[in-house]
């Protein structure tokens, strides 16, 4: 299957184009590259040919011989969704709905679209499946649900999309990402010996690993179209939902000699949430997560002894979002529209 990624430079990106290729699929990525200098480890450099475009610039024949597209590409979590509305409404959703559109009309049989379970919200303590009320608090989720409503809407015989609700993502990939909770209070045991709680611990959150998402992707796009068609699967596994607390308890038994303390402005987290994720276990192409939170701890551990994580880095913008945008725009790489210099010329 010809397979294009949008986001393919991205830290769930380049863990699902090196996966998809494995796997013996054609891949293609495109991307803005806005992240290219986020690197942990060794660089190995694009494992598919990279179709360097801003999403708000996508035109209808970059979608032309595609059998299948994986859409990831977004302003990835709500710091970054926060920074200007408007503008994440702009990319996010606008943009996504026209991509599908010309995918649509381009042929593309198979849409499958990174969406959230952030767009639950802030929920009762019951488990949320896939028909769950839905009550976003961010633009960010605000956003994806928006494009899962027009996605279905676009659903017919010869376009299925299918629509993944992620849970909170950690793990290891080559573009590491530390503004995630279990990998930025893994980073900050590995270099402080100590893991701050910027809540009051309380908030529930169902993590994923990104193999497991990448792994998912690939089960949506080799199922049978009358296991996907136009479905929505919650991704991840019902028995990974933590309360952050947990999280740091498990990396302090992982990592020892670590203490856990709250950060002075420490409190409540209004975006709570536990979700089921039975339905993509028992309907989707045989997918079954591999990574429990145990696991992938020791696996960022290990990731952080080998390349030499140190507090520097950690502080550093280079692996948060939102702090790597702006010092790019800080070096006028980026303009306040982020719109590349290239762009701007």
């Amino acid at each position: 299957m010809k397979v294009l990624v949008t986001g393919s430079d991205g830290y769930i990106g380049t863990v699902l184009v090196d996966r998809l290729a494995k796997a013996g699929h054609e891949v293609h990525g495109m991307d803005s590259l806005w992240f290219r200098d986020c690197v942990f480890g060794p660089d190995r450099g694009p494992a598919c040919p990279v179709s360097v475009k801003d999403m708000r610039e996508v035109h209808p024949f970059d979608l032309h011989g595609f059998d299948a597209v994986c859409h990831l590409a977004s302003l990835c979590n709500d710091p970054l969704g926060n920074m200007n509305p408007g503008l994440t409404e702009e990319i996010n959703e606008r943009a996504s709905v026209r991509i599908a559109q010309y995918a649509a009309a381009a042929g593309v049989r198979r849409f499958v679209f990174s969406s959230s379970c952030s767009i639950y919200g802030a929920s009762d303590g019951d488990f949320a499946d896939e028909d769950a009320p839905l009550a976003p608090l961010t633009p960010y989720a605000v956003a994806k649900l928006r494009v899962e409503e027009a996605l279905k809407e676009m659903a017919g015989p010869d376009f299925s999309p299918v629509i993944l609700r992620n849970a909170t993502a950690y793990g290891f990939s080559p573009k590491l990402r530390l503004d995630l909770v279990v990998n930025n209070l893994a980073a900050c045991a590995f270099t402080r010996r100590k893991i701050v709680l910027e809540s009051d611990g309380t908030p529930w959150r169902p993590i994923v690993h990104v193999e497991d998402i990448a792994d998912a992707f690939i089960a949506a796009l080799d199922a049978p179209v009358e296991q996907v068609h136009s479905r929505t699967f919650n991704v991840g596994c019902t028995a990974e939902n933590y309360q952050v607390r947990d999280i740091a308890e498990a990396i302090r038994d992982a990592l020892g000699r670590c203490e856990i303390v709250l950060a002075p402005k420490a409190g409540p987290d209004r975006r709570t949430y536990r979700v089921n994720c039975d339905r993509i276990s028992g309907g989707l192409n045989g997918y079954r997560p591999r990574w429990t939170l145990r696991d992938g701890v020791n696996q960022l551990l290990d990731a952080f002894e080998s390349h030499g994580l140190d507090e520097e880095q950690f502080r550093s913008p280079r692996y948060y979002r939102l702090a790597a945008i702006k010092e790019r725009q800080a070096r006028g790489e980026l303009d306040q529209y982020l719109y590349t210099a290239e762009a701007m010329a």
